[in-house]
């Protein structure tokens, strides 16, 4: 069970692939999560990578490559994977392709949400983080009990840099040049799987169990 998840930031992704991870029994490998990990910890891809993501670019393909390569080699996927925020170019899609064909086994399925940009707007603009735990709220849909506080850890909420609009708008463009035509690679292998990401996360995730599974 080898799952790419493609979708805009704000799609819903990291969501959809922790259920699809305890579904399907397989690693969720999150790549966001492992750069934001590097930028906190102040490691030299961190500190390289930093600025790209404040501005809302996207980080080189020779650093994400040699990331996914070194995720590759763990002994938890052998049974497989959901991977997500990877890969977001074509030249990224072929690298994958290669390392994935000389691990062996079934090539990879994709699953691409589908959700339009002024919703995704909405969604990551009211969006707040605690820089503390990791607490992830919104101000309209999952505010904390006390207003810009962390319900876990009491600590002051924030909003993230790239969750500004300019920075939204900048990774929106980002998104539909270079990884949109991932996608197309991917349907041209007869791969793709396009998934309406608009509803309920149940929702969504049944329209995705039941494409993957059918």
């Amino acid at each position: 069970m080898r799952i790419i998840l493609l979708g805009a930031p704000g799609s819903g992704k990291g969501t959809q692939a922790k259920r699809m991870a305890d579904r399907f029994g397989v690693p969720h490998i999150s790549t966001g999560d492992i750069l934001r990990a590097a930028v906190r910890e102040g490691t030299e891809l961190g500190n390289k990578a930093a600025p790209i993501m404040a501005s809302g670019g996207l980080v080189p393909d020779d650093l994400m490559i040699g990331i996914i390569r070194e995720r590759m080699q763990g002994a938890d996927i052998a049974a497989g994977f959901i991977l997500d925020g990877f890969p977001r170019t074509v030249e990224q899609a072929e690298k994958l392709d290669a390392i994935l064909a000389g691990n062996g086994g079934e090539p990879a399925r994709v699953v691409a949400l589908l959700v339009p940009d002024d919703v995704i707007i909405r969604r990551l603009g009211g969006r707040r983080s605690c820089p503390e735990c990791g607490a992830v709220y919104h101000v309209e849909s999952t505010p904390p009990k006390k207003e810009g506080m962390c319900d876990r850890c009491g600590a002051g909420l924030v909003e993230r840099r790239d969750d500004k609009e300019e920075a939204i708008r900048a990774r929106l463009e980002a998104y539909s040049a270079q990884t949109m035509p991932v996608a197309g690679h991917y349907a041209n292998k007869g791969a793709l799987y396009e998934i309406d990401g608009l509803g309920s996360v149940d929702e969504i995730f049944e329209r995705i169990e039941t494409a993957l599974t059918r």
